[in-house]
């Protein structure tokens, strides 16, 4: 792995990845990604002698703001639901959509 990247190595990744970047661009990519290559080896430098390997750095369940505890709770009637919905389907019980794909 390269300690720098160079503009040749962006240019190669470029092709590789079909972008076309103009000569500032590959200056700024090649600046950037030789920042990222010396802080990887800056963290890889770092003594772990003696810490256990481990798969989440947080003990126990992490847990956003915005959950809850699941909880039974009456739903909206599938009539209400489709009510106002363009050409819904009450019988099938969807909605119709336009084709978003091929």
């Amino acid at each position: 792995m390269p300690t720098a990247f160079t503009r040749e190595h962006v240019e190669a990744i470029a092709a590789l990845a079909n972008l076309e970047l103009d000569p500032s661009e590959l200056e700024l990519f090649a600046r950037q990604l030789s920042d990222f290559l010396a802080y990887a080896d800056q963290v890889r430098q770092v003594d772990t002698a003696g810490v256990a390997p481990t798969a989440y750095v947080a003990r126990g369940r992490q847990r956003l703001g915005n959950e809850r505890d699941d909880a039974v709770a009456p739903s909206l009637d599938r009539r209400d639901a489709l009510a106002n919905a363009p050409e819904a389907d009450a019988g099938a019980g969807l909605f119709k959509v336009p084709r978003v794909l091929g």
